[in-house]
């Protein structure tokens, strides 16, 4: 490993910053290795910056360096307009694993503080709310309250940079229940109207939403899309050299949505996205950097892979592989029951059957391949092992045993 990578390889569990040198050369020299891994604040302009910002690089009497987004606006500093921290890859370490922190944070993902009090999240993970805030504090540099802030602010000014979406339908898609409490929340936070940020002032909602997610380099999208492929429902998913598309939401409310490269050097993928409600945005997009782990760091993983002399020449071979999820963790879960001692095709073709015989039929003009939904567990309900299939042989009495497991919590 260089020595760069070495210097923040130290405790994997913690988000301890870098070394001061690292630091600097990575700003100095946008490298994009460490997007999200730090943030860079500028105390003579109040602004926070990613390490790749275009702008001219400040003085170093002006910098002070944050670990996360949040730390940073919890000590009063503001988003860059210019490399936009919204695009950042996360420092995804401390949502792995079964530590509080990590647990917490994955709650706030799923929204819990949207809906709950911080005492209900602590009281889920056995902890009193003044213990939870101190462990964030601590680890993280800010509150669980404002990591849930910053969340949501920057998830708004994405949408109001790159969508048409109208403000109203922005504040509802970042977890506000009212206009008015969004306006205050994001001119305290950015000292900003969020009108300022359209992208096409006076504009109606787009058909269609584009946005951006943004990954660290390097980045082996063909080799994903390639697994995916193999593995690809016809009907429910769509896979072929540049992208990757699916049926997602319920019969009720269908959508799909589409992702592919951004081209021209961007280390991004373009998400689109169809028919999406605006309080589905924000999960939708976490299911897709979790399905194609944009949040990993390729180079440490890298550094740690490559002290085996075996792997050591693949990973020359292969930089920036990935490991691919999936969109939901029922389908999986059955996909692998289907999947048991047979191979990859057997397996798609049992699971294609399944599809065919019980998934929800939908229809989009714009996309004719999407055509079914795979059966949610709570639709499960009244079948038997005679209308799920007979192969292999103990496999549609455990599916339905699973869709109950799931149903029922």
């Amino acid at each position: 490993a260089s020595a760069s990578v070495r210097g923040m390889m130290r405790d994997p569990t913690t988000t301890e910053l870098p070394d001061l040198q690292t630091c600097e050369q990575a700003r100095l020299s946008r490298d994009a290795r460490f997007d999200g891994l730090f943030f860079t604040a500028v105390t003579s302009t109040g602004i926070y910056c990613r390490p790749v910002c275009p702008a001219p690089p400040p003085r170093r009497e002006n910098i002070s360096y944050y670990a996360n987004a949040a730390a940073a606006e919890a000590a009063g500093f503001r988003p860059c307009l210019r490399c936009r921290p919204e695009l950042a890859p996360r420092n995804d370490v401390l949502r792995r694993g079964d530590s509080s922190i990590a647990q917490a944070l994955r709650m706030i993902d799923a929204g819990m503080l949207e809906q709950h009090s911080l005492a209900d999240m602590a009281r889920h993970l056995a902890l009193s709310d003044r213990q939870l805030r101190r462990l964030f504090v601590a680890r993280l540099g800010a509150t669980p309250m404002q990591v849930h802030s910053t969340r949501r602010l920057l998830f708004a000014k994405q949408l109001l940079s790159e969508t048409a979406l109208p403000i109203t339908q922005i504040a509802l898609a970042s977890g506000f229940r009212s206009l008015r409490r969004f306006n205050a929340a994001f001119q305290s936070a950015y000292q900003l109207a969020p009108r300022t940020l359209r992208k096409r002032p006076g504009a109606g909602a787009d058909k269609v939403l584009l946005l951006r997610l943004g990954y660290r380099p390097p980045y082996d999208f063909a080799a994903l899309l390639d697994f995916l492929r193999a593995r690809a429902l016809p009907g429910l998913e769509q896979v072929d050299d540049m992208s990757y598309a699916r049926a997602i939401g319920s019969a009720e409310r269908p959508a799909w949505l589409h992702v592919s490269a951004c081209g021209n050097g961007e280390h991004a993928l373009r998400l689109a996205l169809h028919g999406v409600a605006p309080t589905d945005l924000q999960g939708v997009v976490t299911r897709v950097r979790r399905m194609f782990d944009l949040d990993a760091n390729p180079h440490a993983i890298a550094a740690v892979l490559a002290q085996d002399r075996t792997l050591r020449p693949l990973l020359r071979r292969h930089p920036g592989l990935r490991l691919p999820g999936a969109w939901d963790g029922f389908e999986l879960a059955v996909r692998a029951v289907l999947g048991q001692q047979i191979s990859v095709a057997a397996a798609r073709t049992l699971a294609q059957r399944l599809l065919q015989r019980h998934g929800p039929r939908i229809a989009f003009a714009a996309a004719p391949a999407l055509e079914r939904l795979f059966r949610a567990p709570r639709l499960w309900r009244t079948s038997t092992p005679a209308t799920v299939g007979r192969r292999p042989a103990c496999a549609p009495r455990r599916c339905i045993a699973l869709a109950c497991a799931v149903r029922d919590g």
